[in-house]
């Protein structure tokens, strides 16, 4: 084990989830605690600080650095974010807040772009040059890396899969859009449409995701000339198979040029520790090319 590690934060519309990655990628220890359903953003902020602060206390060695992923958008470098899923949280100054609060440089990037880079790190991706990851889980992020670089966006949003429209005139987003992938196969959505949790679905309802989730790839595919797809969060690893087969189905049915043969949509290899290894990744990897906030 090296010595050197990061604190690990994954920031979602269900769960805060914190671990100490070290720099090999391998998650020492983690903990999590529901994501608080409130409107006043200190109190969000303050179940975060106190989470991180007990598995700082807990850690054989203190973190360096601190790496975040968070559900978008934001500004980059994290100096403020929206994530969709926590309302309370609109404009919210994470990095900074973070900063205070530890005394660490601290690395933020959206979620599905630091399940990317740490899918490419250790996961499904590895060595690999060009390839999308995404969250399905209770909204539904990506992220994108081509020839080898993780790519930002004009203000460090690229890979926003959840919200191309898979379903015209559809269910109503938290964007505002009508018929986003998020607002039709998340887990939100599913809970949504069939009045119980997504892990209850029933098959029609799984196998309607994944295809879903295959037509929205199939477009990035296409645009991007890629051939892989890894997939994680609570929803497409809690659906499994029949999830992955209907994906896989889905991007088949809707690709037709001869460069995007053979394209698959798979597991993500890290499994439920590929948000934390990423968030890990944000600063391990990606302060290569990053200015901290500190």
């Amino acid at each position: 084990m090296s010595e050197r590690t990061c604190l690990a934060i994954d920031i979602g519309g269900t769960k805060l989830a914190v671990g100490i990655v070290d720099e090999d990628g391998s998650l020492l220890s983690r903990r999590q605690v529901p994501t608080p359903h409130v409107m006043d953003p200190d109190l969000v902020y303050s179940a975060l600080a106190t989470l991180c602060g007990d598995v700082v206390d807990a850690a054989p060695h203190a973190p360096e650095l601190i790496g975040v992923g968070c559900g978008g958008p934001m500004d980059p470098g994290g100096v403020a974010v929206s994530p969709l899923n926590i309302p309370a949280w609109r404009r919210f100054p994470l990095a900074s807040r973070l900063a205070a609060s530890f005394g660490l440089p601290v690395f933020v990037d959206n979620d599905g772009k630091a399940l990317a880079l740490g899918e490419g790190w250790r996961g499904a991706a590895r060595e690999i040059e060009s390839f999308m990851a995404m969250v399905v889980s209770t909204g539904i992020g990506g992220g994108i890396v081509l020839n080898g670089r993780l790519l930002d966006g004009r203000l460090g949003n690229a890979g926003h899969i959840g919200h191309l429209v898979v379903v015209p005139n559809g269910r109503r987003c938290a964007c505002g859009v009508r018929g986003c992938l998020e607002a039709e196969a998340s887990g939100t959505a599913i809970a949504a449409m069939t009045g119980r949790p997504a892990r209850e679905a029933p098959p029609a309802t799984v196998t309607r995701a994944g295809e879903l989730v295959g037509h929205a790839v199939a477009s990035v595919v296409t645009l991007l000339d890629l051939d892989l797809c890894v997939v994680a969060g609570s929803v497409a690893l809690g659906f499994g198979e029949p999830f992955f087969r209907a994906a896989q189905a889905g991007l088949e049915r809707e690709t037709g040029l001869s460069f995007t043969e053979g394209a698959k949509i798979v597991p993500a290899g890290l499994g439920d520790a590929g948000p934390l290894i990423g968030a890990a990744a944000v600063g391990l990897l990606a302060q290569r090319d990053r200015v901290p906030v500190s």
